[in-house]
């Protein structure tokens, strides 16, 4: 939330109040993967970069792709216009989002990549898998495995197997410690590990880039 929205809630609570009752009651209808894809449209038409990368994650956490949020704003070009839509595939890309990594082979599509059997995975804290040219941590969550990445957000360290004790993960870098649950940093930093799209198919964890 921004100084000046958090400004407006505590100045004028009420009025507030029914502005977000507002918001919440017209998306009832809407899947909240469609939900959040219509907000992430509506950060880039007011070119918001907290807010873009706050509900570009919150797609991804609901099941969108990054293939599906560039494809919400090629759709929405007549109203976004091809330099928003630039300025988000930007913040996009200093997200270092699956899929959207510029070290990736060029040319090469975003496809499913067997990880590892779901019963190999411990009840608590993860594994560590080599795929495909990515290393990857897998470890249980509420909703099912999901799949980080093993660079750390902050610079890009490659967090190593040792790294990893109980339910979190440090890196070596500058000690962020993440949460393998649910990816988020708890502790020295703030911004969360990439998660992958994962299924699982057949008894294997497959994860999406």
């Amino acid at each position: 939330m921004s100084a000046a929205l958090d400004f407006l809630v505590k100045a004028r609570p009420e009025a507030m109040g029914h502005y977000f009752a507002f918001l919440k009651d017209a998306g009832r209808q809407l899947d909240p993967k469609t939900r959040n894809l219509i907000s992430v449209i509506t950060k880039v038409h007011s070119q918001t970069e907290r807010g873009l990368k706050q509900y570009v994650k919150r797609a991804l956490r609901e099941g969108a792709t990054p293939a599906e949020v560039i494809d919400a704003l090629l759709m929405a070009f007549p109203a976004l216009g091809l330099a928003k839509i630039t300025w988000a595939v930007d913040v996009m890309l200093s997200m270092q989002l699956p899929e959207l990594d510029p070290g990736a082979p060029a040319g090469e599509a975003a496809r499913w990549h067997d990880l590892a059997p779901e019963a190999e995975l411990p009840v608590v804290g993860a594994i560590r898998v080599e795929c495909d040219g990515r290393a990857l941590f897998v470890a249980r969550g509420p909703a099912g495995p999901n799949a980080f990445d093993s660079r750390c957000p902050h610079q890009g360290t490659d967090i190593p197997e040792l790294a990893l004790e109980a339910g979190t993960l440090t890196c070596p870098g500058h000690g962020w410690v993440f949460d393998l649950a649910s990816g988020a940093c708890v502790r020295n930093g703030t911004l969360a590990l990439t998660r992958y799209p994962t299924r699982v198919e057949n008894g294997q964890v497959l994860a999406y880039w």
